[in-house]
């Protein structure tokens, strides 16, 4: 029996660029759409009485969809739910301070076009994925300061919900097991300028990183690697570029100017990868270009700015 729903939530995983050397972007959603009641209804339907419990969880959903859909929560806003679990009926969660142990942290959201038909199961995970995707960057802006179990979770409206005018999608940072303990939160309003500039200029490059082929090897997509290395070719150029444009602070302007260079001999093997006639020469301009990833660099660069020295997620770049 498919479950009737209030709440879908949409989860998980912190995707990991799988190839050799891709560094990978920090965060990722990938879907895969669960009941947010499921298990409790189909228990019901077992031992009986699940009549009411679907009637009371129909008004439940009308009154979310009138209400603004998921939660109602704003970014930036720590939630526990009954049992401390994601997957827990959204009915009973319990805002609480970020400073505590909690369940989620909000990381944004945003409302679907309302004025369209349902666009169906895939289209709909497609599209909230890519916007909470977005949204988790932006919200936690240092890769390497998010701990590499966390991940990114989303509720959004489900076919039924969608008919109530639930339209409401609500992107979150949670545990598959466990809770979070103070927040995650570093963009503008809790870092400085100096800070926010580096890791525009590094994210920029991790972007690219985290856009690579699908295929394992090179030789099973040398044309996709092509075009990847032309793509991580030009933001090689832009962290570079944004990178020397900025007045950094004393301390930090000398291993900044030094991660800028690495990035300038990395853009010339990434081209070199771009051109590469077969596999074989693609991967030797790779590991020329992986030469000068930067990593003691950016390990320095960061120490002088106040962000995080160690790799807590998995692969990030800078």
């Amino acid at each position: 029996m498919v479950p009737v729903v209030g709440v879908v939530l949409g989860a998980i995983a912190l995707v990991q660029i799988g190839r050799t050397g891709a560094r990978g972007k920090g965060m990722a959603v990938t879907g895969l759409v669960l009941s947010a009641v499921g298990t409790l209804l189909c228990t019901l339907v077992l031992v009986g009485g699940v009549g009411a419990f679907v009637e009371g969880f129909k008004e439940g959903a009308r009154e979310g969809a009138r209400d603004g859909g998921a939660f109602s929560l704003r970014r930036g806003e720590c939630f526990d739910t009954p049992g401390g679990g994601l997957r827990a009926p959204a009915a009973g969660r319990d805002t609480v301070p970020c400073a505590r142990r909690h369940t989620a942290e909000v990381v944004g959201t945003f409302r679907l076009p309302g004025a369209q038909a349902y666009p169906g199961d895939a289209a709909l995970r497609d599209r909230v994925e890519e916007r909470c995707q977005r949204l988790a960057d932006g919200y936690a802006m240092d890769a390497w300061a998010v701990p590499a179990d966390v991940k990114v979770y989303y509720y959004a409206p489900d076919r039924q919900t969608w008919k109530l005018g639930d339209r409401q999608v609500t992107c979150v940072f949670g545990k598959e097991k466990g809770t979070l303990e103070g927040s995650l939160r570093q963009d503008a309003s809790t870092l400085d300028a100096h800070q926010v500039a580096y890791l525009e200029a590094a994210n920029a490059l991790n972007e690219a990183m985290a856009a690579g082929p699908e295929e394992e090897y090179v030789e099973d997509d040398l044309e996709g690697y092509r075009k990847w290395a032309g793509e991580v070719t030009v933001a090689l150029a832009v962290e570079a570029r944004a990178l020397r444009a900025h007045d950094w602070p004393a301390g930090a302007a000398e291993p900044v100017a030094a991660l800028a260079a690495e990035a300038g001999k990395a853009r010339a093997d990434w081209a070199k990868a771009a051109e590469a006639k077969d596999a074989d020469a693609y991967y030797e301009h790779y590991e020329d270009a992986d030469a000068h990833s930067g990593h003691g660099e950016a390990v320095r660069a960061r120490e002088a700015l106040g962000l995080a020295t160690t790799v807590a997620a998995a692969n990030p770049s800078v």
